[in-house]
């Protein structure tokens, strides 16, 4: 069991926190790769190699995005850092139900671990996705921080808390579905006439699921509220999360609807490695309670 001050608390930036809660809570975050006109962009939380705005701007024009999982050699050279320091690791690695890069990390912890034979790497499957993995992150990382744990106690409260994450997502662009594969082009066309915007979700094994579908603009916040209403716990006490995909007024209105109902609410930018495959102009709100994946 390692004290705390002698393991680091890691993340990746698939978790869509934003890069002020990552430093007050004194988080390691391991960077995403998506790829953009041939060219490689590491995803930091402060985006420093592309703002989300000239992402979601070259999305928007046409541009294609493509994600592609952490790599064996960067988890290598990441964990050895830590390790070198004579620090253990607890790891809260992006859903495996999305991406292959949990088994990767497992692989190269096992690898890099004959090395420091006396120290040690946990790593978590958050089960989560994007704001639903910053929804983790911010409650761990206060725990983190607050509360001084040990690697033992943050890995049982992380593996209690995130099957409790809730997300709720809309996209408004349908065109990136589509461009992604996940729709036809008549589907995409009719949705568009009519104004139907897909409700996606994260089951139990941490994968995107397509839920239902609803119309208009405002039946948006409708919906997303009565998510929170129906299957969050006890939340008049509860700091959710409402995130969106270069749609900050969304992102406003939404809070403002919902901030009667909640003890805080944050707002977090959702970045590329799900900003890829919703698009921009999606909304979503993640919240503690009991996950499901029917409207």
């Amino acid at each position: 069991m390692s004290k705390y001050g002698d393991y680091v608390l890691v993340t990746d930036s698939t978790c869509d926190l934003p890069d002020r809660y990552a430093e007050e809570f004194g988080l390691e975050v391991l960077p995403m790769v998506f790829l953009m006109e041939e060219k490689a962009y590491n995803h930091y939380l402060d985006a420093r190699e592309m703002s989300l705005k000239e992402f979601y701007s070259k999305l928007k024009s046409g541009v294609r995005s493509q994600t592609t999982q952490i790599g064996y050699n960067t988890y290598i050279e990441f964990f050895e850092r830590i390790l070198k320091k004579g620090k253990d690791i607890v790891y809260i690695a992006f859903t495996s139900g999305l991406s292959g890069t949990y088994n990767t990390s497992k692989i190269a912890a096992r690898d890099v671990l004959e090395n420091y034979p006396d120290r040690k790497i946990d790593i978590i499957d958050s089960r989560c996705a994007s704001a639903g993995q910053g929804t983790l992150m911010y409650y761990i990382g206060k725990k983190y921080k607050n509360d001084k744990p040990s690697s033992e106690d943050i890995i049982k409260f992380a593996e209690n808390v995130k099957m409790r994450v809730c997300h709720w997502f809309v996209v408004d662009d349908i065109d990136q579905l589509k461009r992604g594969g996940r729709i036809s082009s008549v589907t995409a066309t009719f949705a568009k006439a009519l104004q139907i915007k897909p409700v996606l979700s994260v089951d139990n094994d941490g994968k995107l699921v397509n839920v239902g579908k609803i119309r208009g603009s405002n039946n948006v916040y409708d919906l997303l509220i009565k998510m929170l209403e129906r299957d969050g716990d006890e939340i008049d006490r509860q700091t959710v999360i409402v995130a969106h995909a270069d749609n900050i007024d969304g992102a406003k209105e939404l809070k403002k609807r919902v901030k009667g109902l909640v003890k805080n609410v944050h707002i977090f930018d959702i970045g590329p490695v799900i900003g890829t495959h919703v698009g921009s102009g999606m909304l979503a709100l993640c919240f503690l309670g009991t996950r499901k994946t029917e409207m």
